[in-house]
């Protein structure tokens, strides 16, 4: 375009002063979209952000009252009461509380999806008993994925969490769990820091020996999150928790029940929506109350 317009001089009258015109423009259209051309090969060549990748720390105090059984909304520490359970020799279980650690990798593949796997260990007392040495009893692997995003939409966010849990233990009550929760998250705003949120989760836990069997536990919640300016958020769950009883080896059945369930997790984010601490508290009565304090502390080998 440049020859074309140094090919033609500049000539008085109305029909060559608009010629000119337009082939003027038409040289500066063409430079602006080689210099469009330009940029978006700058672009092309930017190297893309690696996904996260970090250890999901989690740290658990649980209590358990006596003859109950609480799967709530975290399987391993009941995994570690089971393997506890084998070696009693009465036939009614007293109270318990543990201390356990969960170590999941963890990758955020995309904004939609993360996978994790790792193994959890604790250390348990029952009844009036010691505290048992510190010991892996279980290795989970899972994932958590967004099957429908909401982004400023009528129809709500959509996320599946599901993972299996199995059981290292050498004790008889060795064990392999499965969870899988479904959530309905409807943002309130633009910036998605305030929101309503619903779901259910459904938890299996299968015995190595036809002597015990745990059946299925259903939860079903309500809830909802917000978020301050200064990266702190507050989330609330209250649900039921039905669970269909236990019989395990030659204990007294653990009877069915269905009662409530609360949940709140204070979690401080940074301005990417990674989570940097978390603290999250649980009640379930099971008829009578369980308590369960998780700690949750990301140590991050990449974070975006």
């Amino acid at each position: 375009m440049s020859t074309i317009c140094t090919r033609y001089p500049t000539q008085r009258g109305p029909a060559r002063s608009v010629a000119l015109g337009v082939l003027l423009s038409l040289c500066l259209s063409g430079a602006a979209l080689g210099e469009d051309d330009g940029d978006d090969g700058d672009t092309a060549k930017a190297r893309p952000a690696l996904p996260n990748f970090y250890l999901d720390m989690r740290t658990i105090y649980s209590t358990l009252p006596s003859g109950s059984l609480s799967i709530g909304f975290s399987t391993p520490p009941l995994l570690s009461t089971l393997a506890n359970l084998s070696s009693l020799g009465t036939r009614t279980t007293p109270s318990s509380r543990s201390i356990s650690v969960d170590l999941p990798l963890t990758v955020d593949v995309n904004d939609q999806l993360s996978i994790y796997g790792g193994v959890s260990g604790g250390s348990s007392q029952t009844g009036t008993g010691p505290w048992t040495d510190f010991a892996i009893f279980s290795f989970t692997v899972g994932f958590q994925a967004d099957i429908y995003q909401q982004n400023g939409g009528m129809f709500p966010t959509i996320t599946i969490q599901s993972n299996a849990t199995r059981s290292i233990s050498d004790a008889p009550l060795a064990t392999t769990a499965y969870n899988t929760i479904l959530e309905a998250d409807y943002a309130l705003n633009a910036d998605e820091t305030r929101g309503l949120l619903a779901g259910a989760q459904y938890a299996r836990i299968l015995v190595d020996t036809p002597l015990a069997h745990v059946n299925p536990d259903i939860i079903g919640y309500v809830g909802g999150y917000y978020q301050w300016d200064n990266n702190w958020k507050l989330t609330g769950r209250f649900g039921v928790q039905s669970f269909d009883g236990a019989q395990l080896l030659n204990l007294t059945p653990f009877p069915a029940f269905t009662q409530p369930i609360v949940r709140f997790d204070l979690d401080r984010m940074d301005d990417d929506d990674n989570r940097l601490f978390g603290i999250t508290a649980q009640i379930a009565w099971t008829p009578k109350p369980s308590y369960q304090l998780t700690l949750r502390t990301p140590l991050y080998a990449i974070k975006n």
